[in-house]
């Protein structure tokens, strides 16, 4: 995070805040922070590794996860948001590309810097299609707490479920405007269980005092209904499988364009196609690929970017001049 040019301070004031908040979090369904560097008007957040995002399983896979592995990241996250509101913190940008998975299989909460250190809280914080309606009327109708984070999970359980959130077709600002104004997003398609759609339902309520908290929610059958306990990690290998096949077929195609393009031309006998040795693999797997190590991400990932008017997976850091009082 860079904290130089203009408005330095505030950057600077920032990555403070988010540091004191990490250096609060202490549970199994959070990521660990580990330490801050600082190098050239930029500071670098180490934090706990891990594999990738729920929002990468969608990407790799193309299709949406099965129920069962919705209701084990659910349930993860679930666990991390309730820790959270039990000390009065609130996440405020919960999404499957903040929802972590590590090498042993835990689900953990990541990105903490939307986050406010108390609640209540009044600032328009997050990112717009999985935001709460009152966080987008906070402006003008007061206050919101922990339960933003609810509607926030609900709306990130269809995006597990479709692998787009509601409104994802709409402009970030029509969406907020779809959001404040109509009625709450369900599932769409009916093969899924009445006990997914019931939770779902029960995050989205619109009024926030009919929302449940984070804590009753853990007591829902959707998220303690029987599952094998390995399906993070069977979700996990599949995955690093499918990620395995992509990059390999990448290479091949790479490697058949630079033979077509070499001075040789096509007519030349093409060399034999190498493989990776076993060995190789299990030393230090997708280590061909730059920046990633036995990482869940495809490389045809998309990375997030700021909000613009051609962005809409865009977070909204602030777009009111007052923040919350907490922040101050």
């Amino acid at each position: 995070m860079s904290y130089s040019g203009k408005q330095s301070n505030e950057k600077w004031q920032d990555i403070i805040k988010e540091v004191r908040f990490l250096q609060k979090l202490r549970h199994p369904n959070t990521i660990q922070y580990r330490g801050c560097y600082l190098r050239e008007h930029t500071a670098w957040l180490v934090m706990e590794y891990c594999l990738g995002s729920a929002s990468d399983l969608l990407e790799v896979h193309k299709k949406p996860l099965q129920e069962v592995e919705i209701a084990a990241v659910t349930h993860g996250a679930l666990q991390g948001l309730a820790y959270l509101h039990s000390h009065n913190m609130i996440h405020r940008d919960v999404k499957a590309g903040n929802i972590l998975l590590s090498e042993p299989g835990l689900v953990k909460l990541g990105d903490f810097g939307s986050a406010s250190i108390m609640a209540p809280a009044n600032s328009f914080v997050g990112t717009p299609y999985w935001m709460a309606p009152e966080v987008i009327l906070a402006m003008d109708e007061g206050q919101y707490d922990g339960k933003v984070d609810v509607w926030s999970l609900g709306i990130t359980c269809i995006e597990l479920a479709e692998r787009k959130p509601p409104l994802f077709n709409m402009n970030a600002m029509s969406a907020l405007y779809h959001i404040a104004q109509n009625e709450s997003p369900a599932l769409q398609s009916g093969h899924w269980s009445e006990y997914f759609r019931n939770f779902v339902d029960s995050c989205l309520q619109k009024i926030p005092q009919d929302r449940p908290t984070s804590e009753v929610l853990l007591k829902h059958r959707f998220v303690l209904r029987e599952r094998p306990p390995t399906v993070i990690m069977d979700l996990i290998q599949r995955t690093k499988d499918a990620v395995r096949e992509l990059d390999n077929l990448q290479y091949r195609k790479m490697k058949k364009i630079l033979f077509q393009e070499a001075p040789n031309g096509p007519g030349a006998e093409a060399p034999e196609e190498e493989e990776l040795t076993p060995c190789s693999q299990e030393a230090e797997p997708y280590t061909h690929r730059a920046g990633t190590l036995t990482s869940l991400e495809s490389s045809h990932s998309v990375p997030s970017m700021s909000i613009s008017a051609s962005s809409q997976s865009s977070s909204v850091n602030s777009l009111a001049d007052a923040s919350d009082n907490e922040e101050e």
